[in-house]
């Protein structure tokens, strides 16, 4: 089916979040763990978490127009300037979809999604003890992106939690060994294999990929 940007302009609501959320791919299955000045836990899952450097340790993730809704994950960033970020395995996939669900700010994603908090060294925001790979960041920037009125949001790693298990060869991650999962569309998990590992790619030493063409 070969769709035109009118076409994709013409869909239902629906069909076009499902359809615009899926064609990147599959993207990693991420839960974010916030705390308010009060002390009320939050939590919710992300699908947008991207690398944005290792020097110094950057990790940004996009968070939804805010407008009217409540972005209780936003708020409680900008209050504490700190947030944990956790990878969703394969046994508790239902319950962090479940933190989609807009509850009662008074009301705990943790709790209502059957999830344990817990903290770690001195960061104030609530890791996910049931996660395997786990990291707490600091809030670096806000961008807004005036096309959809999203907000990009940067934070640096100061604390990251990964399991000997999930260590491969020459320090590589595994996220096949501790049952990773990613997310298509709104609602659909996959699970993480591992296909190859290929070494660190260099010009001299490109395979010839035309000798039997």
């Amino acid at each position: 089916m070969y769709y035109t940007r009118e076409d994709i302009e013409m869909m239902n609501k629906v069909q076009k979040i499902k359809f615009m959320n899926a064609v990147s791919g599959i993207k990693p299955a991420n839960l974010i763990g916030t705390i308010s000045e009060a002390g009320q836990s939050n939590l919710a899952i992300f699908s947008s978490v991207v690398h944005l450097g290792s020097a110094p340790p950057l990790l940004g993730f996009v968070l939804r127009p805010t407008g009217e809704v409540p972005r209780h994950t936003y708020e409680n960033i900008l209050q504490n300037k700190q947030y944990t970020i956790n990878h969703v395995q394969r046994s508790f996939t239902k319950n962090a979809h479940y933190t989609s669900a807009k509850i009662d700010r008074t009301d705990s994603e943790f709790k209502t999604c059957g999830l344990t908090e817990e903290y770690l060294a001195d960061l104030k925001a609530p890791f996910v003890k049931e996660s395997e790979i786990k990291m707490g960041l600091e809030f670096r920037e806000a961008i807004p992106i005036k096309w959809n009125d999203t907000i990009f949001v940067i934070g640096e790693i100061q604390h990251l939690v990964i399991p000997d298990s999930a260590l491969g060869e020459e320090e590589d991650i595994d996220l096949a060994q501790i049952e990773g999962v990613g997310i298509s569309g709104l609602n659909t998990y996959y699970d993480l294999k591992k296909i190859e590992r290929y070494p660190y790619a260099r010009a001299s030493e490109i395979p010839d990929f035309n000798a039997n063409r």
